[in-house]
């Protein structure tokens, strides 16, 4: 993972961090001050305010210990959660793929889920490996898209994503997305128009698609996966038991293919 990436993401736990203790402050002033319904019909003086405040900087160690429990159960949850999501794919591959694309081999006991943003340069980057990956192991191995746009940072994310599944709907789902991922710079709105047109599809279909409530829903379910596993940027991939992420190289990929292939 890159530099950029990896501040990112301490910034967003930075932030989250600051959230929690903000919020555990408000409680532990809230339980003081409005212990009993008598108290609750009159508000919390400035004065027993600043009495509370001055005992928790005087014991600070109580918040930092909260935050730090609360930190140790967010992450067991979370790879509880990437535990069960592997396993899954293991057992039951089929009910993790979903209705989402696939290519490659059509039964296998390799499973590839890729978790991606059209407009995520790493994305495009490991797009390049994936093409080659596939073109080399398509039929030991099945690869699965899931869109997780991260609209924050990147605007078209979204409308591209649902294009891509508008192009699903009449069968053009991974040519679309090599356009998207080879011409990122052009992604807008008459771009996802010409694309359409140039791989036939009928435009009429693919406009009612994309804006319909079924494309915001499938794109909503990926993302709500993506958010139960804890995933914090993408490219995010997971093959059978290997996790990996980031502009991944081919030779690495190909390393944890090997693994899976020795563990089956």
């Amino acid at each position: 993972m890159y530099p950029f990436r990896l501040c990112a993401i301490a910034l967003s736990h930075l932030s989250r961090l600051t959230q929690t203790i903000v919020g555990l402050l408000l409680l532990f002033i809230t339980l003081l001050g409005w212990s009993s319904p008598v108290q609750a019909a009159n508000p919390v003086s400035p004065q027993f305010e600043e009495q509370v405040l001055q005992v928790i900087r005087e014991h600070p160690e109580v918040i930092l210990e909260s935050v730090q429990a609360y930190q140790q159960l967010v992450q067991q949850q979370l790879q509880q959660a990437q535990q069960a999501f592997v396993e899954e794919l293991k057992t039951n591959p089929q009910a993790v793929i979903g209705e989402s694309p696939t290519t490659g081999a059509s039964q296998s006991k390799i499973v590839m889920v890729e978790f991606s943003d059209f407009q995520c340069p790493y994305c495009a980057r490991a797009h390049k490996t994936v093409q080659r990956f596939m073109a080399k192991h398509q039929d030991q191995v099945t690869l699965t898209y899931k869109h997780y746009p991260l609209a924050s940072i990147h605007p078209q994310a979204i409308s591209a994503a649902k294009a891509a599944w508008a192009a699903f709907q009449q069968g053009k789902f991974w040519e679309y997305h090599d356009v998207l991922f080879t011409q990122q710079e052009k992604l807008g709105e008459s771009f996802y128009i010409e694309t359409a047109k140039g791989l036939k599809l009928n435009v009429d279909q693919f406009n009612r698609d994309r804006n319909s409530q079924a494309a915001e829903t499938a794109i909503s379910q990926d993302i709500q996966l993506a958010e139960s596993l804890g995933i914090t940027g993408t490219p995010f991939f997971v093959m059978n038991g290997e996790v990996f992420t980031g502009a991944i190289e081919l030779e690495e990929m190909e390393k944890r293919f090997t693994r899976v292939k020795q563990s089956l």
